[in-house]
């Protein structure tokens, strides 16, 4: 693909505001006789969504998305083509609504009297509940895809079945609803990258490559939607994502279901069902070690400095990104040390900062410093997902040479779940110490 000017519009203010008591369609009807910047942003991206096959990206309640209109192949095309991603890993479909979404499951016209002999598809029956306490919201339903879909073949993955979502965010479904198009849209990263939670993190990884950018400042969830079975028996999660599995056990019908993801990846002749389940992703450039929830800190500190000490590593420079229990510095060095060389680091990733640590140089026999950077993601497992791309991504911008994470219980449900699978899929290492 040619490098192309990349440009950035902010609709800020519609993702912040919404519709309010009004409808999408009026909503829209305001902007547009307002005649406000955002509304010629929002016309511009539909525009392009209708008539161009290079993709724009939007933000969601979880992450930004690269959209592009669902039902034509070459559209569908230039999103593989910008994320540089194989084309056998299937792509969600976002729709505005539940009529946007009946439209698709009965995609040819129906003459009176055909409708009295075909049977209408509707969406099946154990979805119903989930539809009603997570839509719109960061949850995916795998649906059967009728005979003669509207859908791009590239959408499936030459699958019988489709992803689909109401996103939460009332950016999102207006863009859809102006473009009046279903939108394949996933993370609007580079392949394998961290997914981006901000336009600035789009813009590093496709400028050049795609050429509007919709800015609707950070993603609330932070990780990606859980994607759920309900056609097979008993239904399963096939990624957890910004709804708990306990939240989903909770609905009527789902009380067995069962968990049918690994936090590693598919043989390469498996074929996925869904999104992220067959390819590394969510790594930086660094080197990730991840440490279980619990590991001591006096033995995390001691894994680590043995990295700085060895020469045969060539680690220069470290991040380290913290959760619950970690404290800065991990008795690396002292609070007062680090008090002394604290440097705060502009950056989207909260509470990032640099220091000083003192290493013993074993071949020259003497004490050198070499730089750590560390970012704290909070304790609760909201904060914690909204954050981890951002952590990961700035210590990318740092030019880390390993990044070492605290993880957190994956037995803790909602969020927790999402998060650990999201780590291990970036890690080089996981460690128990």
């Amino acid at each position: 693909m040619s490098p192309r000017e990349t440009r950035i519009s902010s609709v800020r203010r519609l993702n912040r505001e919404g519709p309010g008591d009004r409808s999408l369609a009026q909503w829209w009807a305001d902007e547009c006789s307002r005649k406000t910047p955002e509304a010629s942003a929002i016309e511009e991206a539909a525009q392009l969504l209708q008539t161009s096959d290079i993709p724009v990206a939007f933000p969601t309640e979880t992450v930004y998305g690269l959209g592009a209109d669902a039902t034509r192949s070459a559209a569908v095309q230039g999103i593989y083509k910008a994320k540089q991603r194989p084309s056998d890993n299937p792509l969600i479909v976002h729709v505005d609504s539940l009529e946007m979404l009946e439209r698709l499951l009965n995609p040819a016209p129906m003459s009176p009297t055909r409708a009295m002999k075909t049977a209408r598809h509707s969406i099946p029956a154990i979805y119903r509940p989930l539809i009603e306490r997570f839509w719109p919201g960061p949850l995916t339903i795998l649906l059967p895809n009728p005979s003669g879909s509207l859908l791009a073949d590239e959408v499936t993955a030459n699958l019988t079945t489709f992803g689909v979502r109401v996103p939460a965010s009332p950016l999102a479904r207006l863009l859809i609803h102006v473009a009046d198009r279903p939108l394949a849209a996933p993370s609007a990263n580079a392949s394998t990258k961290p997914s981006p939670t901000a336009a600035e993190h789009v813009y590093h990884d496709l400028q050049g490559r795609i050429e509007l950018i919709l800015d609707g400042g950070l993603c609330g969830v932070g990780v990606e939607s859980t994607v759920v079975d309900g056609l097979s028996n008993p239904p399963a999660v096939l990624r957890p994502g910004g709804v708990g599995i306990e939240e989903i056990r909770a609905v009527p019908g789902w009380e067995n279901v069962q968990v049918a993801y690994q936090d590693g990846t598919l043989d390469v002749k498996e074929i996925p069902r869904a999104p992220g389940m067959k390819y590394r992703h969510y790594s930086p450039k660094a080197r990730v070690v991840l440490f279980d929830a619990g590991s001591h800190e006096e033995y995390v500190a001691k894994y680590i400095l043995k990295d700085l000490e060895d020469t045969a590593v060539g680690v220069h420079m470290i991040g380290v990104v913290r959760t619950r229990q970690w404290k800065r510095g991990l008795g690396l060095v002292s609070e007062e040390n680090i008090q002394k060389t604290l440097k705060p680091i502009p950056s989207l990733a909260n509470d990032l900062v640099g220091f000083s640590v003192p290493v013993k140089d074993r071949v020259k026999n003497r004490e050198i410093t070499k730089e750590a950077f560390d970012c704290c993601l909070g304790d609760s497992m909201e904060s914690i997902a909204r954050g981890l791309f951002s952590a990961l991504r700035a210590m990318d911008e740092m030019e880390v040479d390993v990044i070492y994470v605290e993880g957190v219980s994956d037995s803790q449900g909602d969020l927790a779940a999402a998060v650990m699978n999201r780590l291990r899929k970036a890690a080089g290492t996981e460690l128990t110490v």
